[in-house]
């Protein structure tokens, strides 16, 4: 890792921070119990979240994940009602966070970080989801992408924090569980580590993240203190 220390830390929200089980457990059981079908809405939601930020047609996150829901579900012969995907996806609010992430927040604050998250969840969704899990407190800011209605990994989100957080974008580091996130950060000038959840993967084609760990307590060991 860099010696330099970085002036802001960026969190992703989702599977990095929140444990996304509760939700997968709701959204398996309307999908007819299919465990094959949830991650398949998870890419179904972040293709069609590009989808809507290329095409300049910016929709709500949790708007859209109610509609890939619906159709994956008709694409397996699964009936699903739109007020029925929207009640599935209730659990998004109320995640749990990780075991790892209270302390690790903590120590850092600690360490004299700055801390900010950056999510593709709407500003009221993200600071539920927060209040929820107990972290609101860790954070100087809660920033939503819909400010500025690009879904990451455009570089406009990544570059868009670091003007919030009145820093450049290279003197931020984004921690994100996602490979894609990690890639975007990075093209777009950010520092960046990868923090490999269970069954999370880098993305091949990019750079290399700055550090790679499985907790958030290992990130804390890492960074200059």
């Amino acid at each position: 890792m860099s010696p330099q220390r970085p002036k802001v830390l960026l969190f992703d929200v989702n599977e990095t921070l929140l444990d996304l089980a509760p939700l997968k457990v709701s959204i398996r059981s309307a999908l007819g119990g299919r465990d094959e079908l949830v991650p398949l809405w998870f890419t179904s939601l972040l293709h069609h979240s590009l989808v809507a930020t290329v095409s300049d047609r910016y929709r709500d996150f949790h708007e859209i994940g109610a509609a890939v829901l619906q159709m994956v579900a008709a694409s397996h012969g699964i009936e699903l009602s739109a007020d029925l995907a929207r009640r599935t996806l209730a659990p998004m609010a109320w995640l749990p966070a990780y075991a790892d992430v209270r302390p690790a927040l903590k120590r850092l604050g600690q360490m004299g970080y700055r801390l900010a998250v950056l999510s593709n969840s709407s500003q009221a969704m993200l600071e539920s989801q927060l209040t929820h899990a107990g972290l609101g407190g860790y954070f100087e800011a809660l920033l939503s992408v819909e400010t500025v209605a690009f879904f990451k990994p455009h570089p406009h989100t990544y570059r868009w924090a670091a003007r919030r957080m009145g820093v450049e974008v290279h003197e931020c580091l984004l921690v994100a569980a996602h490979g894609w996130d990690v890639a975007g950060a990075l093209w777009a000038g950010s520092r960046a580590a990868f923090l490999q959840r269970p069954g999370k993967q880098e993305y091949l084609l990019a750079e290399a993240p700055e550090c790679r760990v499985t907790t958030l307590t290992q990130l804390a060991d890492r960074l200059p203190g």
